[in-house]
Formats: structure tokens, sequence, C-alpha cells
């Protein structure tokens, strides 16, 4: 009995020393408790020295930032990182890529909570992918395999991954099944999105958000089964479509479901209570097809969300349909671009280390015919989706350095001032787009190193590879690159190590809290420790306050902008400002 009970401990034992990965154990501070033969074998460390170290202390300092600034506090806030890039130095000092997983746990009899570290040699793992790929389609070339592949293609055409739920495609294939009762009903359509579903995911990571749509779809499923379809068509929007004798029957379906999804779910231990925005359309007498009816129920679902979320509206077409105004609004746009509608306010930049101000940031705003002065936040998107970014971004860019060539011209203050203007992800990508900068610098004979370019996180990251392309092309013409609103995105190393830039700009959400919450001090802190630890300035956006500004200079930031300072001024205005400040 006593032999039979040891034999899992030691099979256990064997599996952790010989897996074909590093595996350690450490405590919340990084001091390592144990660790796998694997890992010891591929660092060169002896056992006893690892078990004298720290895992930080395993790392570059760029590293040693990342694990201290992004995977403590994650592991703080969800249990748990996934596939962190970072390298470990080996006992001869060699630099080894690889990827780190790590996992909270509690032990099965109480006490202090452990870290489960797993590290995968970037090597290994990129040889086991191509392992795979190469077992995958080695078993894809019998007849077979063929066979099933063809028929699991066949339903990912009509289904959605993650929920088995039809898609868009998979709903109009099926409509044949909708029960069809008596005679005198008509087909409505159900738009379902869920209520702050982007809060889930930045808060506890995607794994708990597909597990809340997976939970929400087999709510929905249930609640309609044998009576109407349920598909998933993107993100956190689900559809209904059901055959109805009149439209008090979709509001009481809606009603019902609403109520379904309202019940609290179990994520990762945590109770999540969510709440869904629904949109109604109602088929006409010899109108709508199946997408023209999701369409106008994506319509009634937004003026759901105007109304406040957690709520039903029916659509009831009418002379002002936001499908019509947005196009509206564009033709608006456009015309006020051709017609000079647009103006530029300038923010200026201060040194704080010497007090005087470094720079300008451009920043566009649309004079509306009946709106007045809009911020970019009303036509931006706008501008994005339809392309007119591309003519937008080039006039704020010429216009931008118009003006600096008038001041390298009207006073020897003004040669030395850098100006910055914002790229949006669109232009990023835009193949035209470092001529585009080029021939702008050339008309108005600017050096380039004056000129610096601001890129959201976001924008960087929807596209990695191209948007390194294009940042280096941008690079070798002698213009700065700055990272915008550092810190709501992705708030990484690997990219500030990867694209070259030259700037990190942190967010205005996380200057408010300097002096007041010592979180966001934190994270100011690890911010700027992390521009400087790769070579690049700190900026601070949004200062407002004298208190702010001691901390950043405390803290070692380079630059700061803000209301303190000045508020975007028109160029007139701007140049006074400058003449007083100089």
């Amino acid at each position: 009995m006593t032999h039979t009970a040891k034999r899992p401990a030691a099979n256990f034992e064997a599996l952790f020393h010989q897996a074909p990965c590093g595996y350690l154990v450490t405590d919340d501070a990084g001091r390592i408790a144990a660790v796998n033969d694997t890992f010891v074998r591929w660092t060169g460390y002896g056992r006893a020295q690892l078990l004298e170290m720290t895992l930080p202390s395993l790392m570059p300092v760029g590293d040693q930032i990342l694990y201290a600034t992004h995977c403590i506090p994650q592991l703080g806030i969800t249990g748990s990182v996934s596939e962190v890039a970072v390298d470990i130095i080996g006992a001869d000092g060699v630099r080894r890529p690889a990827l780190l997983s790590a996992s909270r746990f509690a032990p099965a009899g109480g006490g202090t909570d452990s870290v489960r570290v797993i590290i995968f040699s970037a090597h290994e793992r990129r040889q086991y992918e191509r392992e795979l790929v190469s077992a995958l389609r080695a078993a894809e070339e019998s007849d077979a395999r063929r066979a099933e592949v063809e028929r699991q293609l066949q339903r990912l055409a009509l289904h959605d991954v993650l929920t088995g739920l039809p898609n868009r495609a998979g709903l109009k294939a099926r409509l044949d099944e909708l029960p069809s009762g008596s005679s005198g009903k008509t087909l409505a359509a159900l738009f379902i999105d869920l209520d702050h579903f982007k809060a889930v995911n930045d808060s506890l990571g995607h794994g708990a958000g597909d597990s809340l749509l997976v939970s929400a779809a087999e709510r929905l499923a249930a609640a309609v089964e044998g009576t109407a379809l349920v598909g998933r068509l993107s993100g956190d929007e689900f559809v209904v479509l059901g055959a109805m004798s009149r439209a008090a029957d979709a509001t009481a379906l809606a009603a019902r479901l609403m109520e379904v999804l309202a019940a609290p779910i179990d994520i990762e231990g945590l109770e999540i209570v969510t709440s869904a925005s629904i949109g109604i359309a109602v088929a006409g007498e010899g109108e709508d097809t199946v997408d023209d009816l999701i369409r106008r129920a994506d319509i009634a679902m937004y003026r759901a969300k105007e109304r406040g979320r957690n709520c039903w509206e029916l659509h009831r077409p009418a002379p002002s349909d936001p499908a019509v105004d947005r196009l509206r609004a564009l033709g608006e746009l456009r015309r006020g671009i051709g017609e000079g509608a647009l103006r530029v306010h300038y923010q200026p930049r201060i040194d704080l280390h010497t007090g005087r101000p470094s720079g300008v940031e451009a920043l566009v705003r649309w004079q509306h015919p009946t709106r007045g002065l809009l911020p970019p936040s009303e036509f931006i998107s706008m501008a994005e989706e339809s392309g007119l970014v591309r003519p937008l971004g080039a006039w704020v860019l010429d216009e931008t350095l118009k003006l600096a060539e008038s001041l390298r011209r009207d006073s020897q203050a003004g040669a030395a001032l850098e100006f910055a203007v914002n790229l949006s992800a669109r232009q990023l990508n835009d193949p035209g787009l470092v001529s585009m900068v080029e021939g702008a610098l050339r008309r108005r004979e600017m050096d380039p190193a004056m000129l610096l370019l601001e890129i959201t996180e976001t924008a960087l990251m929807q596209d990695p590879t191209a948007a390194l392309e294009s940042l280096t092309a941008l690079k070798n013409l002698g213009v700065g690159l700055a990272v915008d609103d550092f810190g709501t995105g992705y708030s990484s190393l690997t990219y500030l190590k990867k694209f070259p830039i030259n700037e990190l700009k942190i967010d205005r959400s996380f200057i408010m809290g300097l002096g007041s919450d010592t979180g966001d001090s934190a994270i100011v802190g690890s911010c700027i420790g992390l521009a400087h630890a790769v070579g690049i300035r700190a900026v601070a956006e949004g200062v407002e306050t004298e208190g702010q500004v001691e901390a950043l200079q405390t803290m070692g930031c380079d630059l700061a902008q803000g209301y303190l300072f000045a508020r975007p001024l028109p160029e007139q205005r701007l140049r006074e400002w400058l003449s007083a400040n100089a």
C-alpha cells in the first residue's frame, strides 16, 4: 500500500524534470524555489546556484523592467501571463530568446501562494511548431484525412469557431429550418450586443472574454431552442432570427433574452454580471433580405446603446436614419476639406529640465457650418473609415510645416522648435505615406529632425510587420517617431525594442493621479524608467498642476504638455504665447 501511494509522486517528479521546457516555481518576488532539469541544462547553471537566485536576475535589465511592470501586476490581477517574449542570460553570459508563461497557485493545504513559470526556448518552440505543421500536412495527404478536412472546412464556412453557432452565411443557409407555424407570420431579427464586453477582455484577459462569449451563446441557444435561430456575427455581436406574428412578439423575446443574459456567470472564480443592448427589426410587406433586416436591427441596437444600454429598441424607419446621417456627415467633411473648413491648433511642449518650450503638437479641428468647432474625436474615425484621412493628414502636415517654416524665418527661437503631428492607423498602412512626408519636408525645406510623427499603441499593433516597414522608412528620412497614449494599449517592451521609436508619451489618465494615487505614480515612474532603459524620451500628457510637474521632474521625465502650460492654440495665439515664454 505504501509503495503504491508513492508512485504518483515519483511519476510527477519525473515528468517535472524531463519536460521539454523549463519549469520553475517562485514566490511573488521571483525567488526560485524549484527548477527542473531541463532549465538547469539549458542555462548552464547548477541547481544550487539557481535556487539562490531570482528569476528577474536571469534577464537583461529591459526584460527585468517588463517583468516588474507587466508580468507581476498581471499575475496579481488575473493570476496568469501568457507567452511574454524575454531573454534569459545563461551561465556563459549568452542571451537565449524565450517565451515565458506564468500562473499563481495556492497550496492545497493552505499557505503562501506560489508562481509556476514555464520557459520555452524560442528556437525550440519554432521547431516544435514546424514539426506540428509538417505532421498536419502529412496527415492531409491521405484520402481519409482530406475528406475530413473538407467536411471541417464546410462547417467552418458556416459556423463560428469559438461558439459553434452559425455565422451570417450559416444563418441564411438554415432559414428553411425556422418553424413556419400559422400563416401571417413574418421574419424578425434581434441584433444583440453585450454591454461593456471590452472591460472584461481588458481586465481579465481574452480567455475570460471567450468564456463569457461561449456562456452567452449557450444561454441564447437554449432560450430560443426550436423556435428561432441564433448566430454569432463577430466579437460580442449575436443575432436571433425568428418568425413572428407581430412586433410585440419580437419585443417580448428581446425582454426575455435580456433576463437570460443578466444571470451571473462564474468566470475564473469571479461572478460576472453582464447585460445586453438589443435592436429589433421586423420585415415589412415584400421587403427586406436577411442582410437588410440585420442591418436595420444593428441600427436599432446602436440606438439602444445611446439610451444607456441594457435595453431594447425597435427599428422604425424614419427620414433621419443613422446610416443616412453618416453619409451626409461624410459629404460635409469632404466639402470641408476642399473648402478650407479645417483648422490646426498647436499645444506647446515644455522641456522639464529647463522649463522652456521645446516644440508644439499639431491638433486638427473642423469648423462645422452648423455645429461649430469640432474636436478630432467627432470626425477622425469617420475620415479613417472612408479614406478621407489621407488628404486630411496631408493637409495637416503641410499646414504644420508651413508654420514651422514661418517661425524659422521670424525668430531664432522658432528654428529650435520641434513639431509633432499625429498619424492614424490608416495613414500608417498607406503605401504613399513616406513619399507624402518626404515631399512635404522638401517643399518647406524643413530639417527632418525637427518633425516628430506620433502613432498610438493600437495603430502599431494592428499590423506590426507593415508598421515596422513604414516606421523604418520614415526613420530613414530622419524624422522622429513617438508612441502616443502609452499605457492604454499593449505597453510592451518588445515593440519598444523592435520599432525605431524616439519618444514615449505617457497617457493623461495616469498623469491625473500623480500625487494622489500611488498606483498611477508607480505606473508613471515605471513608464519613465522603461523609456530611459531603451534610450528614448519620456513625455507626460495632460499636465494640469504644479504638483504633477514636481513629481514628473523628480521621476526624471523629459517633456510635458497640458493645460497648466497652454491649451491648444490657433496660430496667432501660439505666436503670442511663444513670444511671452521665449
